[in-house]
């Protein structure tokens, strides 16, 4: 349950501040938000994470399916794997599903998060779900194996 929970609640944050900037931020392009280090800059991405695959929509549709079905039935079958291996899992499902419905309701992905102090690709919060997401289970399990062959 506390899975579902998290998986909806990272979709609503990042299809909340999609719609946001859809309609408040698209016509103005981009607002600085602290000049020179973070703007709040609107951006169609048509491809993958750093702007590859450009055009590949069907390919960006079909790869995440497939992983949001092998996570999915991980968690189904390892329901007594650890509390943090499951939410970590659930919020890289999150941030996978809410880039999956912009591909297929839009094409394209809606970014606007940009850190202007460095040469960064725009990004929104299902990005930052997958990769803080990813991060965090990469370092459980490390803690989590350093533990067991103690």
């Amino acid at each position: 349950m506390l899975e579902i929970f998290i998986i909806l609640l990272v979709v609503a944050a990042d299809q909340i501040t999609k719609y946001i900037s859809v309609h408040y931020l698209k016509p103005l392009e981009t607002v600085p938000v602290l000049e020179g280090i973070f703007h709040l800059t609107y951006v169609e991405n048509r491809g993958a994470a750093f702007g590859i695959l450009q055009g590949q929509r069907w390919f960006l549709i079909a790869l995440p399916l497939l992983i949001i079905a092998v996570t999915i039935i991980y968690l189904v079958t390892h329901r007594n794997d650890s509390l943090m291996t499951r939410i970590c899992l659930s919020v890289i499902l999150g941030g996978a599903l809410g880039n999956l419905i912009d591909r297929i309701l839009l094409g394209y992905v809606v970014d606007m998060l940009q850190a202007a102090f460095i040469n960064f690709p725009v990004f929104n919060v299902a990005d930052t779900a997958v990769v803080c997401g990813t991060f965090a289970l990469a370092l459980q399990i490390l803690i989590f194996q350093e533990r067991t062959d103690s």
